[in-house]
């Protein structure tokens, strides 16, 4: 396991276009929510990092979806390399975990190179025009922390809190920390440089 830190993508940033699959192959775009608020998370179904948050992330995805965000979950990994991120394994993912939100998946990982996302879990928090307001961690917890703390999506709730209730989101906000995405051979970003 290679943890590293997200970007933290310039807040103000536009949300770049995205148009990928589901694990039912149907299509979701950015411009179909457009008018919402959006979070995009960069997870997948190995990393331990995403596991340690995955049940939380359910749960902060059904309250988000009842304020009227919209949420979708990309995965970018390289399935060749690790087939436990393929789309049939996604899609045993969002059974177990219950996730009520798309769970896309970034084949040609062009949408995690837009994003200038660099782990998973990675969060990316827009307000209803699409522009960047929060950018980071969901919270303070890591698996295998002593002692051990249960995840409670705490500084990435307070953001969503902030902007559905028209105040400003908090300006302290820290990377995120994960698994890094395991890029094709040939196509790492030239971000990390």
């Amino acid at each position: 396991m290679v943890a590293v830190n997200s970007t933290m993508l310039q807040l103000g940033t536009v949300a770049p276009d995205f148009r990928l699959p589901d694990t039912n192959g149907r299509t979701v775009a950015r411009a179909d929510l457009v008018g919402r608020p959006l979070l995009v998370a960069f997870i997948c179904n190995h990393c331990p990092f995403v596991k340690h948050v995955a049940a939380e992330l359910a749960a902060f995805g059904r309250d988000a979806h009842a304020k009227g965000l919209a949420v979708v979950a990309i995965n970018s990994n390289d399935v060749e390399t690790h087939p436990d991120d393929a789309p049939a394994r996604m899609q045993e993912e969002v059974r177990t975990r219950g996730y009520t939100f798309p769970y896309l998946f970034d084949a040609t990982q062009a949408v995690a190179k837009a994003y200038r996302a660099a782990c998973t879990p990675d969060f990316y928090l827009f307000d209803a025009g699409h522009r960047l307001v929060y950018r980071g961690r969901f919270d303070a917890t890591r698996p295998q922390q002593t002692p051990p703390q249960t995840p409670d999506g705490r500084e990435l709730r307070a953001a969503v809190e902030a902007l559905v209730s028209g105040r400003p989101v908090p300006q302290d906000q820290k990377p995120s920390i994960g698994c890094n995405i395991k890029w094709k051979p040939g196509n790492e970003p030239d971000y990390f440089g």
